[in-house]
């Protein structure tokens, strides 16, 4: 964030996730914008997964989480989805974006708490 308040996108992440089903991607989801980790997490349904795990090929029905954070609050995010997550190794990926409407890119900014240190 500049000195006068504006938000760049690159102050902000989009952390990319994975659950194995609407009730724990809910719990997740509720969880973490409750918590002020993120200002929101799109649920989408529908993902078929191919992986490989403990050597061997494996395929899930998986819902995606598409979680919109700050710079900041993705580590802390990171964290927290690790200790709720039922995975032994969940998928947390955080990408930087390269641009955004400034009014919604504030309203990220402001609706998230990072963690102190």
């Amino acid at each position: 964030m500049s000195d006068n308040g504006e938000v760049f996108a690159s102050d902000l992440r989009l952390v990319l996730s994975t659950a194995p089903d609407s009730t724990t991607a809910s719990r997740l989801a509720r969880t973490l914008v409750e918590e002020r980790l993120a200002a929101c997490v799109t649920t989408l349904p529908g993902a078929r997964s191919t992986f490989r795990w403990e050597h061997a090929i494996e395929e899930a029905d998986e819902v995606v989480l598409l979680i919109k954070t700050t710079a900041a609050a993705a580590p802390a995010l990171a964290a927290r989805i690790v200790e709720l997550h039922p995975y032994a190794v969940p998928e947390v990926l955080a990408l930087e974006p390269v641009a955004g409407v400034a009014s919604y890119l504030a309203w990220i900014a402001s609706s998230v708490d990072a963690p102190a240190l």
